[in-house]
């Protein structure tokens, strides 16, 4: 093994550099992206700023007008609060104004949420699940199906599903927004993809061999891990249900069945009507009364979003 030979021109030539101190000065590395620090982006920043302020002022317009007056209203500037601040006084007159048919409007959707929404999730589940980690013959035509009725706008089966319902005698009554509420295209597939990730296929055939059943499987294996899913469906088809105008609108003709959006919305014609007497307040009042419940209904399941619930339960 041969020592490096260093020259004595190599050597004056370091020599000045290391008599005066100076050290030659290395380029620093260019700083590459990790995925622990991500990238800021001016651009991106402003407009998530513009897409927040965008979502929140007409909530914040909302709760400012909501305590206002029905003079309050018209003399005020939109986003700031007048001199009488009438909050409690309309929130007792909203549920107290024309013997009280809020709070018929507000069981009614609560009705409609629990039995429409609920049912659809509970389907969704099951035929999603079914259609996950079942094998069986026509299933690529489910799935087509399930798209194609995806990509079908409501209002594009509005008249037949009124006509349908007419021949059956079930309009004007509850079940003409319950039964259409059952069926959730959307539901459907989210819970088909998440299931398919979710529930592992040894895991489910390691219950089998333990000796349980299919039901017995899907209701203390599956469901488990399904539960981000189930939270994200029930959200979608509560808020839809909830904030569902059209279908009653068409089905609904009677006010003692009236849910809360058609309710609010004859209240707010009451001023276009002869001698009718203008509520806005009441109107102001019980949108934000109205959006109460999603808000804490969101806030109260954002724990159930979790990822990952099945890591670690198979051993590869």
């Amino acid at each position: 093994m041969t020592s490096p030979v260093v020259t004595v021109s190599d050597r004056s030539a370091s020599a000045p550099a290391a008599a005066s101190g100076s050290v030659p000065r290395l380029r620093a590395p260019r700083r590459r992206h990790t995925p622990g620090r991500p990238r800021r982006s001016v651009l991106l920043t402003v407009l998530t700023g513009l897409v927040l302020l965008y979502s929140l002022v007409p909530l914040v317009w909302l709760v400012i007008s909501a305590t206002k007056s029905q003079a309050g209203l018209a003399r005020s500037f939109g986003l700031w609060f007048d001199d009488d601040f009438a909050l409690w006084d309309n929130i007792t007159q909203t549920f107290t104004y024309d013997d009280g048919v809020f709070t018929r409007w507000l069981l009614n959707t609560l009705l409609y949420v629990v039995v429409g929404a609920g049912g659809a999730t509970f389907l969704a589940v099951l035929g999603g699940y079914a259609l996950a980690k079942f094998d069986f013959p026509g299933r690529r035509a489910v799935f087509a199906v399930v798209i194609g009725a995806v990509a079908v706008p409501g209002t594009a089966l509005a008249v037949p599903t009124f006509l349908m319902f007419s021949n059956m005698g079930l309009t004007d009554t509850p079940w003409a927004v319950i039964i259409p509420s059952l069926i959730s295209p959307f539901g459907l597939y989210l819970m088909w993809v998440f299931a398919t990730e979710a529930i592992p296929t040894e895991l489910m055939e390691a219950a089998r061999i333990d000796g349980a059943g299919e039901a017995r499987a899907f209701f203390q294996v599956a469901l488990p891990l399904l539960a981000p899913g189930i939270v994200t469906v029930l959200l979608f088809t509560m808020v839809a249900t909830w904030n569902n105008y059209f279908l009653p609108l068409i089905m609904i003709k009677d006010p003692d069945w009236y849910p809360l959006t058609l309710g609010l919305n004859s209240w707010n014609a009451q001023a276009q009507t002869a001698g009718g007497e203008p509520v806005f307040h009441l109107v102001v009042t019980g949108s934000l009364i109205t959006i109460l419940p999603l808000i804490a209904a969101f806030l109260l399941l954002q724990k159930y979003w979790q990822s990952g619930l099945a890591a670690g339960s198979v051993k590869e």
